[in-house]
């Protein structure tokens, strides 16, 4: 119908009574279709309130640990207390070396003194708590406190990768172009690597952990592992971890990987130069500057892919906990032992500034 007459309802008596019964039935019908949307909706509620009393939030994680080693407790209490004391003693003094001898004064010994401070950061984040573990028997630490642990301790390690390949490339230029060093290493680009080593690992592990938050954790707590790694924390999630697992996959791919591949290349060339060189005393001298560096990046980095690349079964658990400590615990300890030990110039500013306390002390 257009606009005028014939549109709408028909009139009384207009003798049209099946629409008249379909009109007066569409309250009815109103009626029927609220009462099954209200049911409808409160049982979906009732479902929901279900599913969230099942799966209980946790608030706390378990760090197993070395619980299948109980007689081991004391001995493992003393001998990370040692280490603890051992790493931060050998590392602060590297740090005052460098800062008080201006013989040292040099971009090797400047990224040296920033992998000391890091070191320090680094073990500070995993021992206290290990220790206080052992001592006390507490293995319980909060969701946030883990979370807390893994940011700091991922932050931690991609910065240490990537200087690590920082220092290879001084190392390169060094021994590959001496008589444009000064002019390439410059105060600002030292600065700029070790800035850049920073920025990319807390920001990496900003975007990890900030995935990590989202999950939901209402399942079992206990994390088997000294402390809190990424891998067994995304088991205990009841969400889904996809996201998460594919975000933590490229990121820490990129920064392993790549900078691997920069001190890989670094001493590929740092090779092929010395074998070039006709003198072996020049060779011995070349091999010397960065032996100690070597070593470092060989026990960090073989560690790192043997824990986290070669594949994990019931029978390589213990062996993965072990060779784990190497980049948590033992290589902190042990590079400032390497650096001065294999370092003439780290071992004369040690012997210049026990001479100085001594004459200090002898003399006030």
């Amino acid at each position: 119908c257009g606009y005028g007459y014939g549109c709408g309802y028909p009139e009384k008596g207009s003798g049209n009574p099946g629409r008249k019964e379909m009109v007066e039935s569409l309250p009815l019908s109103h009626t029927f279709l609220s009462s099954l949307l209200r049911t409808t909706v409160l049982k979906r509620s009732e479902k929901q309130t279900q599913n969230i009393t099942n799966q209980t939030t946790i608030a706390s994680f378990i760090l197993l640990g070395f619980v299948d080693h109980p007689e081991l407790h004391n001995l493992l209490f003393l001998a990370f207390l040692a280490i603890y004391m051992i790493t931060m003693a050998g590392n602060l003094l590297l740090i005052v070396l460098v800062a008080s001898d201006f013989h040292l004064h040099t971009p090797m010994y400047f990224f040296l003194g920033n992998l000391s401070c890091l070191e320090i950061c680094y073990t500070s984040t995993l021992l206290p708590r290990m220790v206080f573990s052992l001592l006390t028997g507490n293995r319980v630490i909060s969701v946030n406190g883990c979370l807390l642990q893994y940011y700091f301790f991922g932050s931690l390690a991609s910065t240490e990768c990537y200087l690590l390949a920082a220092m290879s490339y001084d190392r390169y230029l060094a021994i590959c172009k001496p008589l444009r060093y000064t002019s390439l290493m410059t105060g600002r680009l030292c600065i700029w690597l070790i800035a850049g080593s920073w920025m990319r690992g807390l920001l990496t592990n900003t975007i990890i952990t900030s995935q990590v938050l989202q999950l939901s954790f209402c399942g079992p707590n206990e994390i088997k592992h000294f402390f809190c790694d990424l891998g067994p924390v995304i088991k205990l999630a009841c969400s889904n971890t996809h996201v998460v697992e594919l975000v933590t996959f490229i990121l820490a791919s990129m920064d392993t990987t790549l900078p691997f591949l920069l001190t890989v290349i670094s001493y590929v060339c740092i090779t092929l130069n010395i074998i070039q060189i006709q003198s072996k005393a020049m060779k011995q001298k070349a091999f010397s500057t960065c032996s100690s560096h070597l070593i470092v990046v060989i026990l960090f980095f073989g560690s790192l892919i043997i824990v986290y690349v070669v594949p994990k079964n019931d029978a390589m658990k213990e062996l993965h906990q072990i060779f784990s400590l190497f980049y948590t615990v033992l290589t902190p300890m042990v590079n400032p032992l390497i650096y001065s030990l294999k370092n003439r110039e780290v071992k004369e500013a040690l012997f210049r500034t026990v001479n100085k306390a001594v004459h200090l002390v002898r003399f006030p």
